[in-house]
């Protein structure tokens, strides 16, 4: 049996030196990685604090764009749009023919010309309407067709009101009267008419600029009217 080896002194200094270094170098390591750790919390911190500004300023902005809407919407309460109706411009012809001094009678005549048709079309499909109760009558062209839209606004709302409640009299004349909504609200109104189209809801209609829907359901709780704003 060999003799068992024995460590001397100083290879037993040597190695704890050794070990000391080592144990020297994990903990500069470890302080490095700390130091790391720490600057990542602080921008994960910061990260944080962003977002959360973000997430206020972007709700600011909704809140703002949420303002904005409803005060044009509220100069629009008066309008009825008239989609659908050809109307024939009376008096660009001659002032093309005369020249430029007469467009801005032109220009009247036009608007004139326009309310007259306007009127006796509903007129003539027995809708009542009374052309002084009219405050101002114009078109507004749209890329989507070839037939601009017809923009009558009210001197009192309750004109408006009366006019629209007889705008089932015009059913197959593909002519539709509507209440005139900002881009906003036609935008929430069209959606609503797709989810009707595809039978996800009962009925959907505007009441004073606003969107409603009835849901689909046998209780008065499943089938209630929800007004929608956004």
């Amino acid at each position: 049996m060999p003799p068992k080896k024995t460590t001397s002194k100083a290879e037993m200094e040597n190695e704890m030196q050794d070990i000391r270094k080592s144990l020297n170098h994990l903990t500069e390591e470890l302080f490095k990685v700390t130091h790391q750790l720490t600057k990542l919390m602080g921008l994960f911190d910061e990260v944080k604090q962003l977002r959360d500004l973000i997430k206020e300023k972007d709700q600011t902005i909704n809140e703002l764009e949420m303002r904005i809407d409803q005060l044009e919407q509220y100069t629009r309460m008066e309008d009825v749009i008239i989609t659908g109706l050809s109307v024939k411009p009376r008096s660009y012809a001659k002032a093309a023919a005369v020249g430029r001094n007469v467009s801005v009678v032109a220009d009247i005549e036009d608007v004139q010309s326009l309310e007259r048709q306007v009127v006796t079309f509903l007129m003539g499909k027995d809708i009542h309407l009374d052309a002084n109760n009219i405050a101002v009558c114009h078109t507004l062209p749209r890329k989507d067709t070839k037939q601009p839209a017809i923009i009558l606004s009210f001197v009192n709302r309750k004109y408006k009101i009366d006019l629209l409640r007889q705008g089932r009299k015009l059913k197959g004349t593909n002519v539709y009267l509507n209440e005139h909504l900002t881009k906003r609200n036609a935008e929430i109104a069209r959606e609503a008419r797709m989810l009707r189209r595809n039978d996800k809801i009962k009925a959907t209609w505007t009441r004073n600029c606003k969107i409603f829907i009835q849901l689909k359901g046998s209780t008065p709780e499943q089938a209630r009217v929800i007004l929608i704003r956004h």
